[in-house]
C-alpha cells in the first residue's frame, strides 16, 4: 500500500507542480509509515522524483496517451491506484488534473477535496484545509470514504528535497476505445516565456496602461524578475492581450508567490482569481482602488514613472548581488 501521485509533465519533462506534489506526498508517507508511488506517462527520465523522495515509479508509455485525455488518464491512474491499493491518491491543481482528479474519484468510489493547502489535520478521521468561497475563506474537510482523492493548491507546501532512489516500473493498463471518442487535432503552445500556471512571479497590467503599446513596460519588469506577464478581464476583453494571459475567476487562477498589479483596479472577480497568491502588490494612482485593500503592498503613483524605476532598482540589486 502507497500514496499514489499523479506526476504531470510536458512533452517528457516534469511540471514544477509535480515536485511540490511528491514533497507533500513524502511527508504523509513518513507521518503514515508508508510509501510514495509516482505514476508518469510517457517520460523517459524519472530520476528527477528521486530528488523529492519517490519510492516507486510506474511509467506508462503509449501513442494513444501522447495527447492529454481526462478519460482515458482517469482510466489510468485508478488502475494504478487500484495496482497499489493506495489509499490516497494525489494531483496538483493545475488544468489537466483539475479535470481529471474528480473522474479517478468517481472510479475509487473516493471521496475528493480541491483547493488543499495544508498537510492534513488529522489522518484519523481524515481531515484536510481547503480554501473556499474563490479563495476568501477556508474550511476543514473530513473524508470518510476509504480511499481519499486530493488536489493540492498550487505554491501551498513548497519544494522539499528527499533523496531516493526509486524503482521503476513499466506499468501497461488496459486501454479503452471509449475513452478516445475525443481526439485532439492540435495543440498550440506559447514558447520561450514563463506561464502563468507554473509562474511563481507574476506581473499583470490592466486598463491604467492605457493600450497595448505600452504593454513592453509589463514584459521588461517581468523579464528582470523571471515572471510571467498577466492581464486583467477587460484588457483582454480590448484585444489588448491574448484571452490566455486573462486571470481572475473568469480566467485563470493565479497562486503565485508574488502577484504584481499594475494599473489594475481590482474589481471583485479578479481578486478571487488571484487570492490565493501569497504576497500582492499593487501600483495605482487610484487610492481608492479596491485593489488596495487586499494589497500586502500598494504603491500609489503613476506606472509610468513608478514601473521604469522600480525596473531600475531591480536591474541595479541584481548586478550588485550576482
Amino acid at each position: 500500500m502507497s500514496i499514489l501521485i499523479y506526476a504531470e509533465s510536458i512533452e517528457g519533462k516534469f511540471k514544477k507542480t509535480t515536485f511540490e506534489l511528491a514533497s507533500y506526498a513524502k511527508k504523509i508517507a513518513g507521518e503514515t509509515g508508508t510509501t510514495v508511488t509516482a505514476l508518469t506517462i510517457n517520460v523517459t527520465d524519472t530520476a528527477a522524483l528521486g530528488e523529492y523522495g519517490v519510492d516507486k515509479v510506474l511509467n506508462v508509455n503509449s501513442d494513444k496517451l501522447k495527447a492529454f485525455n481526462a478519460k482515458a488518464y482517469a482510466d489510468v491512474i485508478k488502475q494504478a491506484a487500484q495496482k497499489e491499493t493506495s489509499k490516497i491518491v494525489l494531483f496538483s491543481s493545475t488544468t489537466d488534473s483539475l479535470y481529471t482528479a474528480p473522474l479517478v474519484a468517481v472510479g475509487l468510489e473516493a471521496g475528493f477535496a480541491s483547493n488543499v493547502v495544508a498537510l492534513p489535520e488529522s489522518t484519523s478521521p481524515f481531515l484536510v484545509k481547503r480554501t473556499v468561497f474563490s479563495n476568501k475563506a477556508f474550511n476543514i474537510t473530513e473524508i470518510s470514504t476509504d480511499v481519499k482523492v486530493l488536489a493540492i493548491g498550487k505554491n501551498s507546501f513548497g519544494l522539499i528535497e528527499s533523496t531516493s532512489t526509486p524503482t521503476v516500473e513499466e506499468f501497461a493498463p488496459s486501454l479503452n476505445d471509449n475513452d478516445f471518442s475525443v481526439n485532439v487535432e492540435s495543440v498550440e503552445k506559447v514558447t520561450g516565456k514563463v506561464t502563468i500556471a507554473d509562474a511563481e512571479v507574476v506581473v499583470s497590467g490592466g486598463r491604467g496602461l492605457k493600450g497595448p503599446e505600452n504593454w513592453g513596460m509589463v514584459e521588461n519588469l517581468a523579464a528582470v524578475l523571471g515572471a510571467a506577464t498577466a492581464c486583467s478581464k477587460p484588457v483582454s476583453d480590448l484585444g489588448w492581450r491574448p484571452h490566455s494571459e486573462h486571470v481572475g475567476q473568469t480566467g485563470k487562477p493565479v497562486a503565485a508567490n508574488l502577484y504584481i498589479a499594475i494599473g489594475i483596479s481590482g474589481a471583485i472577480q479578479h481578486i478571487a482569481g488571484i487570492n490565493s497568491s501569497k504576497v500582492k502588490v499593487v501600483i495605482n494612482t487610484d487610492p481608492e482602488a479596491p485593489f488596495f485593500k487586499v494589497a500586502d503592498y500598494g504603491v500609489v503613483g503613476d506606472a509610468f514613472e513608478v514601473v521604469p524605476k522600480l525596473i531600475e532598482k531591480l536591474k541595479e540589486f541584481k548586478a550588485n548581488n550576482s
